[in-house]
């Protein structure tokens, strides 16, 4: 099987695109994208933007614990990517950062061990389980400069004070205005600071050769995924996103874990993420569970 990360990062002036091509059994793709901020790059953001900014979808994939498991064992497949973007964006040691939409912390604790103790990295999140998993985690691998909060509104949230860079994953394809929320948080960062966000774009799975049953679970999931108002392929429209947040578009780059063979976590990770979304697959009538 083949996670495919598309990979993405802005610095001004230059706009790059790398691809693995690399082939196996099933192929998923994420979408990361960085921006620097410069002083210069923001205008007046239109007030129909601010004024939409807390609309969002609600997380299809729920909290339960099937599915904060799920979240770390997806983390696991793309980690090293994820550290990958954050060190060419710039993450570097004694940063602070803003991890928006952080579930149960995989890359809060990530860029925490980037930024070293003379940084700070604060996680934000709706769902209390997760981030109360997420405190319980941060405890355990002993990092002090992590911490974590409840926000229900993401849109009026604001950190106590300018941060070097704000990260995302997985976040921008459940919010109804991802542009609206990407302006609200380049403007808690400081002049000169990074915007990273990683997106998925599901629309490109696929199975080399043909596996029947892979590519059935792949259909629930994007089925379900576009009835309850995610965009599959947010990580196509990071480009386009940025420049209607009136940013400049991101730099990107294309990058990809890959496994096949009986042994893959692939199929594992297809399996978790079906059993996360069985609720919202009955009730959009995807599936039909017998009782």
């Amino acid at each position: 099987m083949k996670a495919d990360d598309l990979l993405g990062y802005y610095r001004p002036g230059s706009l790059h695109f790398g691809a693995d091509s690399s082939v196996s059994t099933a192929s998923r793709h994420w979408f990361y994208s960085t921006m620097k901020q410069q002083n210069s790059l923001f205008g007046r953001v239109p007030s129909v933007i601010e004024e939409s900014a807390a609309s969002t979808h609600q997380y299809v994939l729920g909290d339960a614990e099937c599915e904060l498991r799920r979240l770390v064992s997806q983390s696991r497949l793309i980690a090293d990517i994820t550290e990958q973007v954050m060190q060419r964006a710039g993450i570097k040691r004694g940063m602070s950062v803003l991890d928006c939409g952080c579930g149960v912390g995989d890359v809060s604790l990530l860029t925490a061990r980037l930024v070293g103790s003379a940084g700070r990295v604060l996680g934000i999140d709706r769902s209390v389980a997760g981030i109360n998993r997420a405190r319980e985690r941060a405890a355990e691998a002993g990092l002090p400069n992590v911490s974590f909060e409840v926000v229900d509104d993401l849109a009026s949230f604001r950190p106590p004070a300018p941060v070097d860079a704000v990260v995302g994953r997985l976040i921008l394809m459940y919010l109804r205005e991802p542009a609206a929320i990407l302006s609200h948080f380049a403007r808690q960062v400081r002049p000169g600071g990074l915007i990273v966000f990683q997106e998925l774009v599901l629309s490109m799975c696929r199975s080399e050769p043909s596996c029947p049953l892979a590519e059935k679970c792949g259909g629930w999931i994007h089925d379900t995924f576009l009835l309850a108002g995610a965009d599959v392929d947010m990580g196509w429209k990071l480009f386009a996103t940025f420049q209607q947040a009136g940013l400049p578009g991101p730099e990107m780059f294309l990058g990809s874990p890959v496994g096949a063979g009986p042994d893959s976590p692939m199929y594992r990770h297809i399996a978790e993420t079906v059993r996360s979304l069985l609720p919202m697959m009955e009730h959009y009538g995807v599936l039909r569970l017998k009782k």
